[in-house]
């Protein structure tokens, strides 16, 4: 991603390495490239009972001249806590603008789920789901805060379910595959399937593996979303296969790029040399690709800067209207 100019690259690079040090493994990179970030912040470290991850893009003009693209997600934060707590975030960027706000922005959370912990003797009363509510319309402020719902570790897995009779008579969907990346003898592949049920997402994936190359990958990681429009919620699930979080960050990108009725699976061939992090900058650029290939998305950093546009327009508007 190409910084609007050096000292607002140096600025961000600043930022993010001093992010990685002060919060070590909770600090998360989900795509470098497109600078896509995320950490999980919680009430305490021993036995934290209120969680919350915060997920963000930093477009090309930020700190100096955009916001951070954001995310808030919690199972429990919805409703007043969540516009709340967004207009907090608002706050600290306003009156702190060209300045560098991803700290500020950590530590505010922090002591709002500290507060929430200090009123209540136990965690959350969050029913576990796996579907994403999408109670937002469109003049709702997160016109660059897309909250989601994450799927939750020990739920029931999706697809395993009983097919009705509807759904018995549907077609495999067409199949594509993108562009191999290679490093250290590793070797990622992304497959891509347009699909609008979980049974087409069970036919692909049977299909997939028919295929003796991709049954022999060591890792067959894979996430899917797909809008209900009667309920007006997204079907959601993901798989990491063996490579650990791959599927949950595989997942979050494809909501961040805000991507419906696909599935998307990555395939590694381990060649013997352990990749660290890039693994994971390979699996979601490889899902990038392939959903840019195929037009289900352009790229992040466009998305990101119409997203802060936006904002910036929604608040010249505000400032007129008083």
């Amino acid at each position: 991603m190409a910084a609007s100019d050096p000292e607002t690259a140096q600025s961000q690079m600043d930022e993010i390495d001093a992010l990685s040090s002060i919060y070590g493994d909770d600090w998360c990179v989900v795509d470098e490239d497109e600078r896509i970030f995320c950490i999980k912040i919680s009430d305490c470290l021993e036995q934290p009972k209120w969680t919350l991850c915060l997920q963000v893009i930093l477009p090309s003009e930020y700190p100096a001249a955009a916001p951070p693209i954001y995310q808030l997600n919690a199972p429990w934060l919805r409703g007043q806590d969540y516009m709340e707590l967004a207009n907090s975030l608002e706050e600290i960027y306003v009156k702190n603008l060209g300045e560098s706000i991803l700290y500020l922005w950590v530590e505010k959370i922090r002591e709002v789920l500290i507060e929430k912990s200090q009123l209540s003797d136990t965690g959350p009363n969050v029913e576990k789901i796996t579907e994403e509510i999408d109670e937002d319309d469109e003049d709702n402020e997160g016109d660059y805060s897309l909250e989601y719902q994450p799927v939750q570790e020990d739920t029931v897995k999706t697809l395993n379910f009983v097919i009705s009779e509807s759904q018995e008579d549907e077609e495999l969907p067409p199949i594509n595959h993108g562009n191999p990346i290679s490093d250290r003898r590793s070797t990622f592949q992304a497959h891509l399937a347009p699909v609008v049920s979980p049974k087409q997402v069970k036919m692909v994936l049977a299909k997939l593996h028919e295929n003796k190359k991709i049954a022999s990958a060591t890792h067959n990681i894979y996430a899917y979303r797909i809008y209900c429009e009667d309920k007006q919620t997204y079907l959601q699930d993901c798989e990491d296969d063996g490579e650990t979080a791959a599927g949950g960050r595989l997942l979050h990108l494809m909501q961040i790029l805000n991507v419906r009725n696909v599935l998307v699976v990555v395939s590694r061939w381990y060649g013997g040399i352990r990749l660290g992090p890039d693994r994971f900058k390979h699996i979601n650029n490889c899902a990038r690709n392939i959903l840019v290939e195929y037009s289900y998305t352009s790229s992040a950093e466009e998305s990101s800067k119409q997203l802060g546009k936006n904002k910036r327009v929604r608040k010249d508007k505000k400032r007129t209207e008083h």
